[in-house]
């Protein structure tokens, strides 16, 4: 997994001008990715430059160097590896279901580009995968000295390693970190190449996320209270580039990473002796209720079932599986497969934006010009060339009201004939 910061402005601009954050949750995931050609690791920065010269269609600019994707999340290059995020979400039911199944759109996208350029360039490329990174934004609204995103991070890192290296970790995996980043939090591991899988940790981690929320303060007392195992040796270690904590692969007195997920191998400081799997078991009683509520009843069985060794967690196998390597060319939901989630308001507002189309507010027509971070669109007024920002919800609240339109011509009424 990487070990270098990668995220620059991408999910929540840093400034202080008003509306520059939602008020609302939100969640959003991002994936790295080597770049394989011909068999060799590249640096896309050298063989590309920059994702424009990579993606046929114009893409609209973003905060830095990122571009806005077609599929309506946002690619860039950075320290090696192309990295593709998904546009921020609103945290509500069937968030972690739209979150996961963006991200795999932006991948494909991604994977039917490459295809193109290397048909032209008489090569070989593949998507290696790398790292997967969970973003729940963190409301200040009761923040104190108890309850602040660094307090929650390091009580994060308490309850999540067991069960999200079931879920998302493979023999090859070095560590599960947890990061504060002022308004969010940032859980990152492997890349998961089976969506399912990267579904359920996706809504593990926010459910775990939403219950902490409640908590009256993020002190380590509370996993007693709720009866949260705890492993013994247990030891945190700082990110080496941002704020955060990792569970390493000598973190924990042997490597989880290599061990038997079904062995007695984890002595709890309670005295117990337990398997990885009956850990996360427990781990995760607390928690049903809110990962049901904004996820659904198959994703909670689905999770339940890799706890209890009733379905394949990737540590299940003796090597990395093949997956991590060629990622993108087939993507299949396999055997898990939820009923289909409508676009949230803010995914609608995205596409409409990344397609560019002229909006009329009020009685003046605008054209996108630019994201600012995930949350703003700058546009330029048609004739006049005179900016204006709106956040998402303004735009949704303008949509719904049915204030934006199309900026094209409108069409007269048929007016009827006096009689003569």
């Amino acid at each position: 997994m990487k070990e270098t910061g990668t995220l620059r402005n991408a999910y929540f601009v840093r400034h202080r001008a008003p509306g520059a954050t939602p008020a609302r949750a939100v969640i959003g995931l991002e994936a790295e990715f080597n770049l394989i050609i011909d068999g060799r690791r590249r640096r896309p920065e050298r063989v590309f430059g920059d994702p424009s010269r990579l993606v046929r269609r114009r893409m609209i600019p973003r905060t830095g160097k990122s571009f806005q994707l077609p599929a309506g999340g946002a690619i860039y290059f950075d320290t090696g590896v192309i990295e593709v995020a998904t546009p921020i979400v609103e945290l509500e039911r069937g968030c972690c279901y739209r979150a996961t199944r963006l991200l795999w759109e932006q991948i494909r996208y991604l994977r039917r580009e490459l295809d193109h350029w290397e048909k032209r360039h008489g090569c070989h490329c593949r998507l290696q995968g790398f790292s997967a990174h969970y973003n729940l934004s963190f409301s200040g609204k009761r923040k104190s000295k108890l309850r602040n995103a660094t307090k929650l991070a390091y009580l994060l890192a308490h309850i999540l390693p067991a069960p999200v290296i079931l879920l998302a970790a493979n023999r090859q995996s070095s560590a599960v970190g947890v990061r504060p980043r002022g308004t969010r939090i940032e859980v990152t591991a492997d890349f998961t190449p089976d969506p399912a899988l990267m579904l359920a940790t996706c809504a593990f981690i926010a459910g775990v996320m939403e219950t902490v929320l409640r908590w009256e303060d993020f002190g380590l007392r509370q996993l007693q209270r709720d009866g949260i195992p705890r492993i013994t040796p247990f030891r945190l270690q700082k990110h080496s580039s941002r704020r955060g904590w990792r569970i390493m692969s000598d973190s924990l007195g042997q490597n989880p990473f290599a061990s038997d997920v079904n062995a007695p191998l984890w002595k709890l400081r309670d005295g117990r002796v337990l398997s990885l799997r009956a850990i996360a078991a427990e781990t995760l009683k607390p928690f049903r209720r809110q990962i049901r509520r904004i996820s659904d009843s198959n994703t909670l069985e689905h999770i339940t079932a890799v706890f209890e060794g009733n379905a394949r967690s990737l540590l299940d196998f003796e090597t990395r599986p093949e997956t991590y390597d060629d990622v993108g060319p087939t993507i299949d939901w396999g055997r898990r497969r939820m009923r289909r989630w409508s676009r949230s308001k803010y995914e609608k507002i995205i596409h409409r934006v990344i397609a560019r189309e002229p909006m009329r507010i009020g009685q003046k027509r605008y054209r996108v010009d630019r994201m600012n971070g995930w949350y703003q669109v700058e546009f330029r007024e048609v004739g006049a060339k005179r900016r204006r920002t709106f956040n998402l919800d303004e735009l949704v609240r303008l949509s719904d009201g049915k204030k934006v339109s199309s900026g094209g011509p409108r069409k007269r009424k048929p007016t009827k004939k006096r009689r003569a």
